[in-house]
């Protein structure tokens, strides 16, 4: 039994009532957890008739990203699902998708590895090519390239949105962290599995439109994400204080520490208002070197 959980925030009507006509033929079940939208939208959640289960969860507060997945896990659980896939809630999975990272998954199990969750190769149509997968070795960042339309590759971890992750491995590995609220939470998770001795797994065959990010910034020819100043305060926090635990390889630390530095000083210059994002950044270092997690308030 696979079950979806969608982690609703002001959503777009029109693009969650997409995603869950392309959810239902291909997943059991669905939780939709609400991060604090307003009444409306719950009440509107409510009246959505689906084929299939669909729980909602009203959070009634923006209690951040990963307190919400994992209220969603927690439902699917006593459900009796054996999956979980995650999703935000402007992710487009294709029709076969969750039969695809299924059957990897379950490829990689008959060989006696101890899965951590199989993600998409998801396209962003604003930057024209699928991102890489990531995987971390010495001090390279190793981008993973689809070689082949059926490759499947290891990675360090996947981003949150189409990643299917067996039951069995969140009992073991844990939840979500939530004091890092959003950001780094599928990294922190995805690394934290590794430590436990889980792999993970991009499948190149398994497609999922995604948009990442606002409107990206245009520079010598490529497109890179974008942000809001807030976003980045989180999202150079939760680095810093990765790198602070000591359970976390030094040379993915270095790794990941080298492209926060280049990514402070390409905000610094390209995102605009540069101020707002230089402060929210700095104030972000700062919180991450003291502790100081959870939401900003």
């Amino acid at each position: 039994m696979v079950t979806a959980v969608i982690v609703s925030y002001h959503p777009d009507f029109d693009k969650l009532v997409g995603l869950l006509k392309a959810l239902t033929p291909q997943v059991q079940g669905i939780v939709v957890v609400d991060n604090g939208s307003s009444e409306a939208v719950v009440a509107w959640l409510y009246s959505v008739c689906l084929p299939i289960s669909l729980k909602v969860i009203p959070l009634g507060e923006n209690l951040g990203i990963a307190r919400a997945q994992n209220e969603g896990i927690s439902a699917a659980r006593n459900d009796g699902a054996d999956y979980v896939i995650l999703f935000d809630q402007d992710s487009v999975p294709a029709p076969d998708m969750v039969a695809q990272l299924m059957a990897a998954a379950e490829r990689q199990a008959a060989r006696s590895i101890k899965v951590g969750g199989v993600g998409p190769n998801y396209l962003d149509s604003r930057q024209g090519n699928p991102p890489p997968f990531i995987k971390v070795s010495g001090l390279r960042v190793h981008r993973q390239l689809c070689a082949t339309p059926d490759a499947v590759v290891e990675v360090d971890y996947l981003i949150a949105s189409g990643c299917l992750i067996p039951m069995s491995t969140i009992d073991d590995v844990g939840g979500m962290l939530d004091d890092l609220f959003i950001d780094y939470v599928d990294i922190e998770w995805g690394l934290r599995a590794k430590t436990k001795g889980f792999q993970s797994f991009g499948v190149c065959g398994a497609m999922m439109a995604h948009d990442l990010g606002d409107e990206p910034i245009d520079f010598l020819g490529k497109r890179y994400p974008l942000h809001s100043p807030l976003r980045h305060y989180y999202h150079f926090r939760n680095a810093v204080w990765m790198y602070r635990q000591g359970r976390l390889p030094i040379y993915w630390r270095l790794a990941d520490g080298w492209r926060l530095f280049l990514k402070f000083g390409f905000y610094t210059l390209f995102a605009k208002p540069r101020l707002q994002h230089l402060k929210m950044m700095t104030k972000g270092v700062f919180h991450g070197f003291i502790g100081r997690m959870g939401r900003l308030d």
